[in-house]
């Protein structure tokens, strides 16, 4: 099809940055980033030259972008490409318009990654004001926002305030989704954070494991989960002195995140810290 059009069509022909766009959703989906960026990119400089520099389906490309840039782990790369989505929405749509709660929990997701966790909960809140004028109270897209907020609060320590969002995230979803999903082992897992860091392993071990039966059930495995899976259940275990379980756990997190994650992404060197940790106990 691609051929066919570059044939039929002028270069700046927008249908081509609908084409490589959907040929980076395929490459992105196989975890194929530097594939899927490529492709990405071309999608958004055909899309320059053809529609005006504010023009809202620009918005796309810029979160595409910025997505394949954060999985990556490269995170200063991602911010500037989702503020440039974040302004063009601010200039082409409503105040209140979905598309702006997104972006201001994609710029969120990005502070918190580098530790800014007051300006993280700053773009968290706003994507929860304009959410929930837009949705039910019970709706699952206001998960994901809970999960955010609570995510803020976590790392600035303030677990009951964090809690509370999680237990929302959760209850919406448990509610709306079969008890195998995904989504809700994301959800055990927040939980079991909290718990953690509050000291009450048992509990916290409890809720990390039935993450890890819904992850590994589930086909195809999402490795990095698993990951996180496995360094979470190693920590705790770490913290109740249980140091052979914990090596055990943190080893198995370093073999997923080695088969799903480049060598210098964060995560990976932090799952491998552990487990280095743990042997010179």
């Amino acid at each position: 099809m691609l051929d066919i059009s570059r044939k039929s069509l002028p270069p700046n022909h927008p249908d081509f940055a609908t084409f490589y766009n959907n040929i980076g959703l395929v490459h992105d989906n196989m975890g194929e980033y530097l594939q899927a960026l490529s492709y990405y990119e071309r999608a958004l400089e055909n899309s320059k030259d053809s529609l005006p520099e504010n023009h809202p389906n620009l918005v796309n490309f810029y979160n595409n972008i910025g997505l394949v840039y954060f999985n990556m782990g490269n995170f200063s790369k991602a911010l500037p490409y989702y503020q440039n989505a974040l302004e063009i929405c601010k200039k082409s749509l409503p105040e209140n318009h979905p598309s702006l709660a997104t972006s201001y929990n994609n710029i969120g997701m990005v502070y918190l990654k580098t530790g800014h966790y007051s300006e993280a909960l700053s773009y968290y809140e706003k994507d929860l004001e304009i959410s929930s004028e837009n949705l039910p109270p019970n709706h699952l897209d206001l998960g994901p926002t809970y999960n955010s907020l609570g995510h803020a609060y976590f790392h600035m320590g303030q677990y009951l305030k964090a809690l509370s969002y999680y237990e929302q995230a959760f209850e919406i979803c448990e509610n709306a989704l079969p008890s195998n999903h995904p989504i809700l082992a994301k959800g055990y897992n927040n939980i079991g954070n909290v718990y953690s860091s509050m000291g009450e392993y048992s509990k916290a071990l409890s809720y990390f494991v039935k993450a890890l039966e819904i992850r590994e059930n589930n086909l195809p495995r999402n490795l990095p989960d698993l990951a996180t899976s496995y360094n979470n259940i190693g920590l705790v275990y770490n913290r109740m002195d249980d140091y052979s379980k914990a090596l055990l756990y943190h080893e198995k997190a370093v073999e997923c995140a080695q088969r799903s994650l480049p060598e210098d992404h964060p995560e990976l060197k932090m799952y491998k810290n552990n487990a280095e940790a743990i042997k010179n106990c």
